[in-house]
């Protein structure tokens, strides 16, 4: 998460003064024991975290977890915004209270007022009213918005009886197996230009025809502002209204399920911002920080890249929320998985804020809070893809991907360095990191690699930007890039194991991702939309070739293999896999100089061999088998035709 973190702390730090003198729960720095209520009376059984519908929804039970308040009581448009007492539980720790006489039809905003002081809008509501930034929001992308109520500040929540229901059409729909693989991600801000769901949707014929079988979303669920990258977490159960309605995002799950395409959830579950309530309820102003009594959140964060406030994952408090948010959207949605953002942060164990090696070293606590949310997960959806943002050392990881975890790994640089042909003293250009075994894994398919993500620069404007020569062949020429960009692609994805691509990435998008569209030194403004480059032939042949290599990749077993070599740290480039059935080998092959080389290749038998891309055949007699490569030359070699 490092390169957003400037744009985020400056937010961050903003939007928490603004609230902390607007907004002070008298608790600041108390204990958090909680003692209990004699005279208490528990919430009604059956009613939920949040608000609980009764009598066909003339009657509202509103629940929430505020332990050591003094007092809590709701408001909203069903009492004109009078506090209407909410009753202490036996334990002290929940508020609760009945609303009766409701119109079933009408959808109400309200707030939890507490001690007295405090408006805070309910962490467990599925949608939320903000006064600065709802206007913003086209009718075309939310229609028949709720009007923020005049005379009330803050976030407000409401809740809906009557919300119109969606009907799922795809009933039935196989996830592909991890080996199998490939997911896209989106920031859909800069994917359509309506940023809607709805486009989106309609944008589903061309991931289908590129072969990804996976689509990952950047947050989705409610952000501080609307114009961002989705990493400044607020309300977790809550759908960000500035890409669509509730029914529009059930849709395109739909829509993706029906193209046999599954939706990734990138969420947010590390850190929360100022205008959470879980950070509003309890906060100490003269610290400007949680306070000591928080049950969710650090007074201090325990690692170097915090951006917001640390959520702590040892806290029963925490456990509990974090659960019931990962039930929420996988029952809600449908959705088949979670990337967790910052995995790595989920740890009490203080690393300080400058100490990234402490930060990544073996932490045993920090194993088993993963072991137990992805057994949480598991027992709800057993096939359900949880991918992690990590990047700790191998060990760590390896345990928890023989549990199924599936950990990123981020070889932009050893990727840039080879398509713009550079290497130095340290094999800056080797790609062997594509390979599971480099980081002692066990398990074969839990290791998702890629050349660009949302984090990363891209390829192509680092081919055209900084891209080295020798006589006429120039990587800073557009079409050698793009060539470039598709070599790339064919060692990438011709490694067994999951891998994902950035959007755009298939085209050659060569827009700097600290530029964007009112200043060259905006990493997280909105960027160009550059559709238009699929006109461009040598850009759509790159598409081709993502394409064929994607199908290719699901299609044929030889690319699950675990029997294979590989030698990723020289100028000629090879990749051998052995076909489990011992019936169609493959053998990749690719010069990453700028000049051209000699190689000679040890194919896994003399014979014919097919080249995948060309569509001619070699008659090998003898082995290694001899060859010279142009600079950017590459070949996919089978002993028969793959399929795609």
């Amino acid at each position: 998460m490092n390169i957003k973190n400037l744009y985020l702390l400056l937010i961050g730090i903003l939007l928490i003064s603004i609230t902390a003198c607007k907004k002070t729960p008298s608790s600041g720095g108390g204990s958090g024991n909680v003692t209990g209520n004699q005279n208490g009376v528990d919430p009604p059984t059956g009613s939920t975290d949040g608000v609980t519908f009764i009598n066909s929804g003339k009657s509202v039970i509103f629940n929430l977890y505020a332990p050591s308040k003094s007092s809590v009581a709701v408001i909203g448009e069903f009492n004109n915004w009078t506090p209407t007492a909410m009753q202490n539980s036996k334990d002290g720790t929940r508020w609760w209270v009945q609303v009766d006489n409701l119109d079933a039809t009408k959808e109400y905003a309200y707030q939890y007022l507490i001690d007295g002081t405090l408006k805070v809008g309910d962490p467990y509501t599925h949608k939320v009213l903000d006064p600065n930034y709802d206007s913003s929001i086209p009718s075309s992308v939310y229609p028949n918005l709720k009007a923020y109520p005049s005379g009330q500040t803050g976030i407000l929540s409401t809740f809906w009886y009557s919300a119109p229901a969606y009907t799922w059409k795809t009933t039935s729909f196989t996830r592909a197996d991890p080996k199998n693989l490939v997911v896209y991600e989106i920031l859909p801000r800069d994917f359509v230009a309506t940023h809607s769901y709805q486009t989106l949707t309609d944008t589903l014929s061309y991931m289908a025809n590129l072969g990804v079988n996976a689509i990952e979303l950047m947050p989705i669920n409610e952000f501080e502002g609307n114009d961002s990258w989705g990493y400044n977490s607020n309300y977790m159960f809550a759908l960000d209204k500035y890409y669509g309605t509730p029914n529009a995002y059930k849709a395109f799950v739909d829509a993706c399920h029906a193209k046999g395409i599954a939706v990734i959830q990138d969420i947010v579950l590390e850190d929360q911002f100022g205008s959470s309530p879980l950070a509003q309820m309890y906060w100490n102003t003269a610290s400007n920080q949680p306070a000591a009594n928080n049950p969710w959140l650090d007074q201090t964060n325990m690692h170097p890249d915090a951006v917001g406030y640390q959520m702590n994952h040892e806290s029963a408090a925490t456990k509990y929320f974090t659960e019931n948010v990962m039930k929420y959207w996988m029952t809600e949605y449908k959705i088949d998985g979670f990337r967790f953002d910052e995995a790595k942060g989920f740890t009490q164990t203080n690393s300080g804020t400058t100490d990234e090696a402490a930060w990544a070293a073996y932490d045993a606590s920090r194993v088993a809070i993963w072991e137990g949310y992805n057994n949480y997960m598991k027992s709800i959806d057993p096939k359900f893809y949880v991918i992690l943002e990590y990047f700790a050392v191998n060990q760590e990881e390896s345990v928890l991907a023989d549990q199924g975890m599936m950990m990123w790994t981020n070889l932009s640089t050893p990727g840039e360095q080879a398509l713009m042909s550079y290497n130095d003293s340290g094999g800056s250009w080797d790609i062997s990191g594509l390979f599971y075994d480099q980081y002692g894994f066990t398990a074969p398919y839990n290791l998702i690699a890629y050349f660009e993500s949302h984090d990363q620069e891209r390829l192509q404007y680092k081919n055209e930007a900084y891209g080295n020569a020798s006589g006429s062949y120039s990587v800073k020429d557009i079409p050698t890039g793009l060539a470039r960009d598709e070599m790339g692609a064919v060692f990438m994805f011709s490694s067994p194991g999951p891998k994902m691509v950035w959007e755009f990435g298939e085209l050659g998008y060569d827009i700097s991702i600290n530029a964007s569209i009112s200043s060259p030194n905006d990493k997280l403004g909105d960027k160009p939309i550059l559709w238009n480059y699929q006109t461009d032939p040598n850009r759509h042949h790159l598409y081709q070739v993502y394409s064929r290599m994607i199908r290719m990749k699901i299609k044929n077993p030889v690319f699950t293999t675990t029997t294979f070599t590989y030698s990723l740290n020289g100028a000629v480039k090879f990749i051998q896999l052995l076909d489990p059935a011992g019936t169609n080998n493959v053998e990749v092959v690719g010069n990453f100089d700028v000049k051209p080389q000699s190689a000679s290749i040890s194919l896994p038998s003399t014979g014919s061999w097919y080249d995948n891309f060309n569509g001619t055949t070699i008659n090998v007699t003898s082995l290694p088998y001899n060859m010279t490569l142009a600079p950017g030359e590459y070949h996919v070699f089978s002993n028969t035709p793959l399929t795609y």
